[in-house]
C-alpha cells in the first residue's frame, strides 16, 4: 500500500522511520543511517506525503530538505508528542508516536524556519550568552573590589568609569598585583562590550534586509532587537489565527 504519512525520530547518526498507509496500517518501519535516509525515503514514500518530526536540533534543516523534495513537512513540539508514546520510550516507539500525533486534528505545528530565520536566531542566542558572560564578569569585579573596601556602582556604564578611577588612584592602597588583575578584568569587560556591539550591529543590518522587521519597527517601542526576534521566531505569522492583520505579513 502507498505510504501517506511518516514519523521520523531524528538522531545524530541513526534515524527511525515509521510509515502508515491510507488505512492507518503500519507498512514501513526502518532504521537508517544519516547519509542514506533521504534517498531511502524517496524510494519508498511518494511526493506529497506528510513527514513529521519533533522540532528539535536539526529539524528545520531536514524539514527544508524534505520540502525541497516535494514532501509536506509537519514539525511538532516534543511535549505535544510525548502523550502518544506507547510503552517504554525507544526510537521505534518515538517514531510511531510522531506519526500518530501529526494526524491529530487538534495538534499544533511549528512553522518551518528558513536559513535566514535561523541565522537571526543564532545571532540572538550568541548575544544573549555574551550578556550573561558580561553580567557574570561585572558581578565578579564587584565582589573582588568589595573585599578591598571599594563600593562598585550598580550600572555597568558607571562601573566602567569606576574601574578607570580605581586603577589611576594611587591613594586607594590597591597592590600592584591586584591592579594588574583588575586591569585584566577591565580588558575582559571591554572585549565583551565589543562582542555585544558586533551582534547589535549585525541585527541592525538584518533589519535593513527584512521588510517585515521594518514594518514592525514602525510600532511604538519596537527596536531592532525586538523586531528581528519576532520575525525570526514567527516568520510571516501564518501559523496564527490573526495573522491576516499582522504587520509581519506583506501587504
Amino acid at each position: 500500500m502507498e505510504i501517506i504519512r511518516v514519523g521520523v525520530d531524528l538522531a545524530k547518526d541513526v534515524f527511525q522511520l515509521h510509515g502508515v498507509d491510507s488505512r492507518e496500517h503500519v507498512v514501513w518501519q526502518k532504521r537508517l543511517r544519516r547519509r542514506e535516509w533521504l534517498s531511502e525515503l524517496q524510494k519508498r514514500v511518494p511526493e506529497g506525503a506528510e513527514i513529521g518530526m519533533e522540532a528539535c536540533a536539526g529539524a528545520h534543516y531536514w524539514g527544508r530538505e524534505l520540502a525541497a523534495r516535494g514532501y509536506r513537512v509537519k514539525l511538532m513540539a516534543p511535549q505535544f508528542v510525548k502523550p502518544y508514546v506507547k510503552s517504554n520510550k525507544s526510537d521505534r516507539n518515538d517514531a510511531a508516536a510522531i506519526c500518530e500525533a501529526m494526524n491529530r486534528p487538534s495538534m499544533r505545528f511549528v512553522a518551518l524556519k528558513s536559513v535566514e530565520q535561523q541565522d537571526v536566531l543564532a545571532v540572538h542566542r550568541v548575544r544573549s550568552e555574551l550578556i550573561k558572560q558580561r553580567t557574570a564578569k561585572v558581578n565578579q569585579i564587584r565582589g573582588l573590589v568589595g573585599e578591598h573596601g571599594l563600593v562598585a556602582p550598580q550600572r555597568v556604564h558607571a562601573l566602567r568609569k569606576a574601574l578607570s578611577w580605581w586603577l589611576e588612584d594611587a591613594s586607594n592602597e590597591l597592590s600592584m598585583r591586584f591592579r594588574r588583575l583588575l586591569s585584566g578584568l577591565a580588558g575582559d569587560l571591554r572585549h565583551l562590550d565589543a562582542r555585544i556591539k558586533e551582534q547589535d550591529d549585525e541585527l541592525a543590518a538584518m533589519v535593513k534586509e527584512s521588510p517585515a522587521a521594518q514594518r514592525l519597527m514602525a510600532l511604538r517601542g519596537v527596536r531592532p532587537i525586538t523586531a528581528t526576534a519576532l520575525v525570526a521566531t514567527l516568520g510571516t505569522g501564518d501559523g496564527f489565527a490573526r495573522a491576516v492583520t499582522s504587520p509581519l505579513r506583506s501587504v
